[in-house]
């Protein structure tokens, strides 16, 4: 079984996503522990709910990212996590942070990367008139939302959408592709090499598995 840490900053539904697969078995691992940068998200509390250690570490405390990146590191580090996984987690990370997780640390991010790093990323697809948005897992490198992607899931955008409404509709497919690649590494399937991503021993297309576009 392995060990999955999860950060967080916010309502956490997909933290509630992946705690429900392992529950279901679905997933060969354990939510071990939550971690937030905020005390009053709604995150922690589906962690004790689920009888998860949590831990609130305020990036408020530290003079500097790199000092917060260090704490928080020291942290995880103590339950010695097989995988660590950003769930909404409004940090932005220190090179030496994520290279300290290379390969094992995912994140997913509510847009098709590589378009629309970064922040209000369903407003911005509105207002450029696309008719579809979606959602990347991809893996965690010192590049902004730039690691290698794994899996992607596409909603349509339609013409009298609000932006609710697409926030909704790409929520529902996080809930449903963040836990199936969860699996895949839990199971050893998913790895990276070299900077790219690889599903059973394959190089998982640039777009993410199962998109050759």
């Amino acid at each position: 079984m392995k060990k999955i840490v999860v950060l967080v900053s916010g309502s956490g539904s997909n933290l509630q996503a992946i705690i429900d697969a392992c529950e279901r078995q679905q997933i060969d691992g354990n939510v071990v522990a939550v971690m937030s940068n905020k005390a009053d998200v709604f995150a922690l509390e589906r962690a004790r709910l689920a009888n998860i250690p949590s831990h609130v570490i305020s990036h408020l405390d530290y003079s500097s990212r790199e000092r917060f990146d260090k704490a928080v590191a020291k942290q995880i580090d103590d339950y010695q996590p097989d995988l660590i996984i950003l769930a909404g987690y409004m940090r932005i990370l220190t090179a030496d942070f994520v290279n300290h997780y290379a390969g094992k640390m995912l994140n997913i991010h509510p847009s098709l990367l590589p378009k629309y790093p970064g922040l209000h990323t369903h407003h911005r697809a509105i207002e450029a008139g696309d008719k579809e948005h979606g959602t990347t897992v991809h893996f965690v490198t010192p590049e902004l939302d730039g690691g290698p992607i794994i899996l992607q899931a596409k909603v349509p955008i339609f013409i009298d959408d609000e932006e609710q409404d697409v926030i909704e509709r790409v929520l529902a497919q996080e809930h449903q592709i963040y836990p199936m690649v969860v699996k895949w590494f839990c199971c050893d399937r998913l790895k990276m090499l070299n900077g790219k991503a690889y599903l059973d021993n394959q190089e998982i297309p640039a777009y993410g598995y199962g998109n050759e576009d």
